[in-house]
């Protein structure tokens, strides 16, 4: 072992001690659970984030999950040994490893390494309180980066060279995946070329990775947002956020993407249910609550209606640090380069928001919340004037208009 290394094991073995209570705080199951975790660094700490219960719906928990992180197994600096305890410590309920698989399994996965990361998995996942999943990301260095999970197996670039044999090997794994960091290689999987196939398998689109908000990503060099060009050529994913670590700060600190998840339960089944369901919602703010129905169909869902005013009911809380903060929701419908914002409105954390809004499928076929904060603005700007400018807090998963 390497001092460097011993340096890393050491830091994080503190940091997991130190962070017993506040895993008390973020565990389902536990006489604290009431509340969802928040990421605490350095900084002074938060009790508490937002209730886990939805004004909204009934039947489902909140859990805050990071579905994408990195490890000595590929290109990450951090033991894999200690990740998984880093983030629950960070509040976190719901947790994975996915490694990289590149060609050759230069600077990526080996057969032994899916092994270990399996184990490690296991050993962590504690079936109502914490989910422990292994996945891996599938790295293409013109194409993309595409997240899989729930498979038993991996797939590399030597196996699967092009976007059609990905999708393939999905298929017949019955495993889900997600395309991450949208816009960040050229190709943008070809351009998001849709396969109806893989449509009920492709679950998820990142539109906060690290510190990032994807929405404009491209926009500067001429590219459509990368939320227009999935979701108009036919993909049906729910939207996600992610740490995408690659250090030995596994959940931390606080800015970095999480997703919010509602889940039956929290179990790998529970987590597999919800996800397949798009039933969460992409944040980079932790102890966030969101809960949106429209019309009465929850975010992730389908509305039977092909025009009409449709009646948005969101619940927005954070806990009482954010109790009364003024926040921006905005109304995202399909458009060319940059979405459209079919209306604003004004919203206050720790209430719910009721507005209706006239929704035309000839217009396109989705309907997307973002919820922004207007006292800080978004670091990758898109048109002048545009309400994305402002400082992304979150995104609901979209609702498709069906006739």
């Amino acid at each position: 072992m390497t001092s460097h290394e011993h340096d890393h094991l050491s830091r994080r073995s503190l940091l997991a001690a130190s962070g017993g209570l506040l895993v008390l705080a973020a565990t389902p199951g536990t006489a604290h659970a009431a509340t969802t975790g928040v990421a605490v660094d350095n900084s002074p700490q938060r009790a508490t984030g937002a209730s886990r219960t939805s004004r909204l719906t009934q039947g489902t928990t909140l859990v805050h999950a990071d579905l994408h992180n990195h490890t000595l197994m590929s290109d990450g600096d951090g033991d894999p040994a200690n990740a998984f305890a880093s983030m629950r410590s960070a509040g976190l309920d719901v947790a994975a490893l996915t490694d990289h698989t590149t060609l050759f399994a230069i600077e990526g996965l080996s057969s032994s390494e899916w092994r270990r990361a399996g184990q490690l998995a296991d050993a962590a996942n504690v079936p109502g309180a914490y989910t422990a999943l292994r996945g891996f990301e599938w790295s293409h260095p013109l194409l993309g980066h595409v997240n899989v999970w729930y498979t038993g197996s991996f797939t590399d670039l030597g196996g699967s060279s092009s976007m059609g044999r990905l999708y393939d090997w999905i298929e017949g794994s019955g495993g889900i995946g997600g395309f991450n960091h949208p816009g960040r290689e050229l190709l943008r999987f070809n351009d998001f070329a849709y396969d109806a196939g893989l449509r009920d398998q492709m679950v998820g689109l990142e539109m906060f990775n690290r510190g990032d908000d994807y929405l404009f990503d491209g926009w500067s060099s001429g590219q459509s947002s990368p939320l227009n060009a999935c979701l108009n050529a036919g993909w049906r994913t729910g939207l996600t956020g992610v740490t995408d670590e690659h250090g030995t700060d596994w959940g931390f600190p606080e800015g970095k993407g999480r997703t919010g998840l509602w889940v039956a339960e929290n179990t790998r089944n529970g987590v597999l249910e919800a996800m397949r369901a798009r039933r969460f919602f992409a944040t980079r703010v932790s102890g966030l609550r969101l809960d949106a129905t429209a019309d009465g169909v929850r975010m992730g869902g389908s509305l039977p209606t092909a025009k009409g005013d449709i009646r948005f009911v969101v619940d927005l809380d954070r806990g009482p640090e954010w109790d009364g903060k003024p926040l921006k929701l905005q109304v995202l419908r399909p458009g060319s380069r940059a979405p459209q914002v079919a209306e604003v409105v004004d919203a206050v954390a720790g209430t719910t928001t009721e507005f209706t809004v006239p929704l035309d499928l000839a217009d396109g076929a989705w309907v997307v919340i973002r919820v922004a904060d207007p006292t800080q603005a978004n670091a990758s700007p898109g048109p002048a004037g545009h309400p994305g400018n402002e400082w992304g807090v979150a995104y609901s998963s979209p609702w498709w208009l069906t006739a």
